[in-house]
């Protein structure tokens, strides 16, 4: 044991916890913390605003399983933040957020930016608490990496009295956390088996957190092995190989309706690791509330999401490595009675990706469904595709191709803004992969001074951003209510491509579809010449709403509705 300060001893914890990056916005809060990682190495990402600190630290959790480290001060600092800790509770990321509290002379005062953070994060954190002794700080560490990443993983918040971090103490370090997770039983797996082997109509569902590269090799085997059709739920379409015969759709915003049908058709519906929230279901509808018409089988890592909306007819509280081996090495059943329904599926997902109707008469400037198929053509296959929250996203969902595990960084809790920061942290935690993120104009502009950061930390991060001057998704939903009323979504932006490059990035806009490939082209070669990022802007009509319908359209349609 050596006498060290607060900020030293939490350093000295998380190089023991194996934190390796930290996201943050310095603070006169926690500058015995900034001191020590002066020498630490621990590598300080410093951002342009806590949102986006938190958002890459989510992201960080995502991409590598681990908890993601952010620093924020008080008050301004920690209502910024929490943006990032929603999206890591909705998403079941491992994540820790670390605050700069007041003095604890100071507290219940009301002093300068104080708040409570027990009753500010106690709804949206797996566990909240202030550390006010020096000599604890490893047991703190230690148990919140713990809480972070055992069972359903998420966000924790731990705040720090400034008086805290400067206080000197003589303590050991704890040992290193070890992530806990339940396993299925033997019992549960025959009960599975049997169950599917007396189905005629399965769907898998996989989706939720704590999967690895190993966890989704052995689904694979086990898709395989039982001729089942695949889909993944909302934003976790990197589970499974999009380009797999088995594949046959994503479940959640815009699901292609004969993938819809066939779940609500289906008899055995096995649902590995998402929480059956909103988006997932279609609003519940896709499984009835509480009681399911089909047979339902749900595994999950959290004990308290099982039963909490559906009650299942097979319950399996499980980590998502121990259930997936468990399902590879099981006696396969014999598919006959369903495997021809699997290329029928597959078939409908290929006419569900192919050239939408709006595109299809060439009337329109900009095909972006051509500007996918030139991404999907260029780009490596384990490109990591980041987005936030806007129709747009609609482009990467239903046209990418996601090829494997890591691949798809998006937040279920369908925060805009998550985009930018998400790529930015996936490029400087794995620099040596391709990023790719596709940015609406509004969800740009929510997170996109963290532009600058990736010009400081050299984060060559390929940006698409999709202008057509509008709130698209709230507008869509306005013109069906309230059709031919604009009120509050249209926008005025800046010259994309030109706030790229005053941030020293490269940029580019077009409006036309041939223009798009020699962009790319210039736009990569700056990447791979520099290691700086690039930016295309796409400036299209607002009408081009989404794949299926135009702002005309569904104008119309809503007019006629109502008389």
């Amino acid at each position: 044991m050596t006498r060290r300060n607060g900020g030293q001893i939490l350093v000295d914890s998380l190089k023991t916890q194996g934190a390796d990056i930290a996201f943050g916005v310095p603070g006169e809060s926690y500058l015995a913390v900034l001191d020590a990682l002066h020498d630490a190495p621990i590598r300080f990402i410093v951002n342009r605003q806590e949102g986006g600190a938190a958002f890459m630290a989510e992201a960080y959790g995502k991409l590598t399983g681990r908890p993601g480290i952010c620093f924020v001060t008080r008050g301004p600092g920690a209502t910024n933040a929490s943006i990032g800790v929603h999206t890591a509770h909705q998403d079941s990321t491992p994540m820790i957020l670390f605050i700069g509290q007041v003095g604890s002379d100071f507290v219940e005062r009301e002093a300068f930016q104080e708040i409570d953070y027990r009753r500010m994060f106690g709804t949206m954190a797996k566990w909240v608490a202030q550390i006010d002794r020096a000599d604890r700080i490893p047991e703190y560490v230690a148990r919140a990496f713990q809480v972070a990443t055992s069972g359903r993983p998420g966000p924790v918040v731990l705040a720090l009295p400034e008086d805290m971090l400067s206080a000197q103490a003589d303590v050991a370090e704890a040992r290193r956390y070890q992530p806990v997770q339940a396993a299925p039983s033997a019992a549960q797996i025959e009960q599975l088996r049997a169950m599917l082997a007396a189905s005629r109509r399965p769907v898998a569902i996989l989706g939720g957190a704590g999967w690895d590269a190993a966890a989704c090799d052995d689904i694979r085997r086990f898709a395989e092995a039982s001729s089942l059709p695949v889909a993944c739920a909302f934003r976790f379409q990197d589970l499974f190989d999009n380009r797999h015969p088995h594949y046959i759709g994503d479940v959640g915003i815009g699901i292609n309706p004969k993938l819809a049908q066939r779940i609500r058709e289906a008899d055995l519906v096995l649902a590995i690791g998402p929480r059956l929230g909103e988006m997932t279901t279609g609003g519940y509808t896709l499984l009835e509330a509480p009681c399911p018409r089909q047979k339902l089988i749900h595994v999950h890592a959290s004990a308290e999401e099982l039963g909490r909306v559906y009650q299942a007819d097979l319950l399996i509280n499980s980590g998502m490595p121990a259930v997936a081996a468990a399902l590879a090495g099981m006696r396969p059943v014999d598919p006959a009675p369903w495997k021809a329904s699997v290329a029928q599926a597959r078939a409908e997902l290929a006419d569900w990706q192919a050239e939408p109707p709006v595109f299809r008469n060439g009337t329109a400037k900009l095909n972006l469904w051509k500007v996918v198929q030139e991404l999907k053509r260029t780009l490596p296959a384990d490109t990591i595709v980041t987005n936030g929250a806007g129709n747009f996203a609609t482009w990467a969902h239903r046209f990418w191709h996601y090829a494997g595990f890591r691949t798809q960084l998006a937040p279920t809790s369908g925060a805009m803004g998550y985009g930018v920061p998400a790529a930015v942290a996936a490029k400087i935690t794995a620099p040596h992969r391709t990023v790719l993120n596709f940015a609406g104009d509004g969800d740009f502009m929510m997170n996109g001074q963290e532009l600058a950061t990736a010009m400081q930390y050299g984060a060559g991060v390929l940006f698409i951003v999709f202008n057509n001057g509008a709130y698209g998704t709230i507008r869509m939903h306005q013109e069906r209510t309230y059709p031919a009323r604009v009120s509050g979504t249209q926008l005025r932006n800046p010259d994309f491509a030109a706030l790229a490059r005053a941030y020293g990035a490269y940029g580019e806009a077009l409006e036309a579809t041939d223009a798009f490939p020699a962009a790319m082209q210039r736009a990569q070669s700056h990447i791979a010449e520099t290691g700086l990022p690039a930016l295309i802007e796409l400036r299209y009509d607002a009408d081009l709403i989404t794949p299926n319908a135009t702002l005309q359209a569904i104008r119309e349609a809503a007019q006629n509705a109502q008389g």
